[in-house]
């Protein structure tokens, strides 16, 4: 007999549920299963196609304002205007209305672009625009090791999609103590990020005053996100990359991998990670 005790039976928000089989423990099931939606969502900006990304539709007005943010579309979120959300059989296309100069920087960017052949990067088509400006964060609040276990240890509990489906990541923005505040979730990393940074910027929150968790590696994306948000420490779960270590020595920001319970490995620190006394007293004795 097939066993149908594992069916879904809870309403998910950004999954759907479908019919699956298969064998668990030796024991083969038919149940409904939730899987994570995935859909196109393009960007508009004052009626002009920008990007096209594969994204939950989750939290989408926050994913605008983050993207336009982390990209350098926009200098300050009260330059973004109206957000307007149109479906359809394609997908979703998220019309952005931008004040007169984020619309400007944008026709700049678009005309430094053309002609040229793409690199992969979203929007990059030069090597000049991939090590774009970064700001220097200058904050120096310390920050504890416990904060970020602390974080890490309640990040899973917030994780509602991640949860129904196994396949989306997740990014938070924790305060100085290690409390998670703000988190979003999607079946991309960057995503997720930007709508984390969306969802700070519309509420005004004061990015710099805690730091950043994310389930994904730390690449130099992820850091150069961050730092476009004012944040001054990364903590992620897997590994980083070298362009990432570099790209957050450049912005004077503190790098965390392998961040899960009470472990850690730091990779850029400028000064405000202190690590538990007993371990600095072991190095110096």
């Amino acid at each position: 007999m097939l066993d149908t005790s594992l069916d879904a039976v809870a309403f998910c928000e950004g999954a759907r549920s479908l019919a699956v089989r298969g064998v668990r423990a030796g024991r083969a099931f038919a149940v409904h299963d939730w899987v994570a939606d995935e859909v196109p969502v393009a960007l508009e900006y004052n009626g002009i196609s920008h990007a096209v990304m594969l994204a939950t539709p989750l939290d989408l007005e926050d994913f605008a304002l983050g993207f336009s943010l982390s990209e350098g579309i926009l200098g300050a979120a009260h330059e973004l205007y109206a957000v307007e959300e149109v479906v359809s059989e394609l997908g979703i296309t998220l019309r952005l209305q931008v004040a007169s100069s984020a619309f400007a920087r944008l026709k700049e960017r678009r005309r430094s672009m053309a002609g040229r052949t793409g690199c992969g990067l979203c929007g990059t088509e030069s090597l000049a625009q991939v090590a774009r400006d970064l700001p220097v964060l200058t904050d120096q609040t310390p920050l504890e090791r416990e904060a970020i276990s602390r974080a890490m240890s309640q990040f899973f509990s917030f994780q509602t999609l991640q949860q129904a489906t196994g396949a989306v990541h997740a990014a938070a923005w924790c305060s100085a103590q290690g409390e998670v505040m703000w988190l979003r979730e999607d079946v991309g990393r960057h995503n997720a990020l930007d709508k984390l940074i969306g969802a700070l910027a519309a509420q005004d929150v004061d990015a710099a005053s805690g730091f950043i968790a994310v389930t994904s590696r730390a690449s130099f994306e992820m850091v150069q996100k961050t730092a476009m948000a004012g944040v001054p420490l990364l903590a992620a779960v897997s590994a980083p990359t070298s362009y990432a270590v570099a790209t957050a020595q450049r912005a004077r920001m503190t790098l965390v991998g392998f961040a899960r319970q009470q472990d850690l490995v730091v990779y850029c620190d400028s000064g405000r990670l202190t690590l538990e006394p007993s371990l600095d007293n072991a190095h110096a004795h």
